[in-house]
């Protein structure tokens, strides 16, 4: 995986301490990172829902937030491949794009092991036995 490091000055004067950020490029990592919002996913889950693309004034709704705000999380959607865009006029729609979400679909497959479908226990039972007088 090819890391950028970027390094801060000390986070605070009383500690003589550089912070380093890394860059994340694994495309993957940047899907799941742009959906880790409630408001995000909040539009994800009104994009998945409507039949056409959605009007960004409509996401003002749905999410309790203010429209600059929306524009905000809609940017970073657009920016980690959740969405596309189209502007008509003032006006921009978006609507979720096809690969993410069975990108999305697959990867949560590799994790669980299994399709949601087929979710089932995994790992060992443990039994845990309580001393005496609880």
């Amino acid at each position: 995986m090819n890391v950028n490091k970027f390094i801060l000055p000390a986070a605070s004067t009383n500690v003589n301490m550089a912070i380093v950020m890394k860059r994340i490029t694994d495309p993957d990592a940047l899907l799941l990172q742009g959906a880790a919002d409630a408001t995000r996913l909040a539009i994800l889950r009104q994009l998945s829902r409507a039949d056409a693309e959605v009007c960004a004034c409509d996401f003002t709704s749905c999410c309790d937030v203010a429209q600059p705000t929306v524009s905000h999380h809609l940017k970073v959607l657009r920016e980690a491949g959740w969405v596309t865009s189209e502007r008509r006029g003032s006006w921009v729609y978006y609507r979720l794009r096809d690969e993410a979400v069975l990108r999305f679909r697959t990867l949560a497959g590799e994790i669980g092991g299994f399709g949601a479908a087929e979710a089932r226990p995994r790992g060992r039972v443990i039994t845990v036995v309580h001393p005496e007088g609880r």
